[in-house]
């Protein structure tokens, strides 16, 4: 199960995790080497697995991390604070290449794994974003990683998964819900679940050591938090409550186009720098966008 959002994904990934866990299935987490800039304020966008220090490289884009992985400055990437949790080694995916080599890592670590399912977890909903929400603001990862899909094996299954409705204080709740019922009018959507109070207590503490506060958002809601509650220091609210503790599964292969626009956009991307500017040219401003501007300024 890999994270497809960067930053904090992968801590959301272990909620939804734990409860396919119960259901007799082993589960592998992962997640995208991109920390968000007010965790990593040295870089702007994904980094490369070559930056990286104390990683098991896979593949050209992809690559194992156990409790020590870091970026040159000492950052800890948030796959490795999970890696400490779990005592167990976690993947790395470099989009750097886009789509296609996303994709390569993405088959190269089911196979190092020996998984076959794959699944795509994004943590707020905005992997199936349009571009016109005036909320969206980091469209880039989670669109690359969903077109990699389209680079996938046949002989890999995979998953799509949109959990925490609304939590990223991006796309509202309802606007995720829409795009699920469009899912689901195409036959796509698979199911729904949600995690159990034990998997949300060990999100939540595992919240206070690697930085995130979407995938802490919809924690709560599966511990019955309500109400409007501020993230981004301030910036956005996120609205607490019930939907925002479920996981919506769909099929990955057959939501690829019209339903998630976004990911259809960049599939033919050679880089995340072709992804972006592709965005750019729709009038779409991305996390790139914005992590290049604040080190920009960091440096004037």
């Amino acid at each position: 199960m890999l994270g497809i959002g960067g930053g904090g994904d992968v801590v959301g990934s272990l909620a939804v995790a734990r409860e396919i866990e119960r259901a007799g299935r082993r589960v592998e987490l992962g997640g995208v080497a991109w920390e968000r800039f007010a965790v990593d304020p040295h870089h702007a966008g994904p980094r490369p697995l070559g930056q990286l220090t104390a990683i098991e490289p896979i593949a050209a884009s992809a690559a194992l991390t156990g409790a020590a992985g870091c970026t040159p400055e000492g950052t800890r990437l948030a796959e490795a604070g999970v890696a400490a949790h779990l005592g167990r080694p976690v993947a790395l995916i470099d989009v750097n290449g886009g789509p296609a080599a996303a994709g390569a890592g993405i088959a190269a670590l089911a196979d190092h794994l020996d998984c076959d399912l794959v699944v795509l977890l994004d943590v707020g909903g905005d992997v199936l974003a349009d571009g016109s929400e005036p909320g969206l603001s980091s469209p880039l990862c989670d669109a690359v990683m969903l077109a990699a899909v389209a680079h996938l094996p046949e002989r890999i299954a995979v998953a799509g998964c949109a959990f925490g409705a609304g939590c990223d204080g991006e796309l509202t709740m309802l606007e995720v819900l829409a795009r699920i019922a469009a899912i689901g009018r195409e036959g796509a959507w698979l199911g729904t679940l949600s995690p159990g109070p034990a998997a949300a207590e060990e999100v939540v503490a595992l919240a206070r050591e690697v930085p995130t506060e979407a995938s802490l958002m919809a924690a709560r809601c599966a511990l019955g938090a309500t109400g409007s509650v501020p993230i981004r220091d301030g910036s956005r609210t996120v609205e607490l409550g019930p939907v925002g503790a479920l996981a919506f599964v769909f099929d990955a292969r057959r939501a690829l186009g019209p339903l998630t626009p976004l990911a259809d956009l960049v599939r033919p991307a050679a880089s995340i720098e072709q992804a972006r500017a592709l965005m750019e040219a729709r009038g779409i401003r991305t996390e790139l966008d914005y992590e290049r501007e604040r080190l920009a300024s960091a440096g004037e």
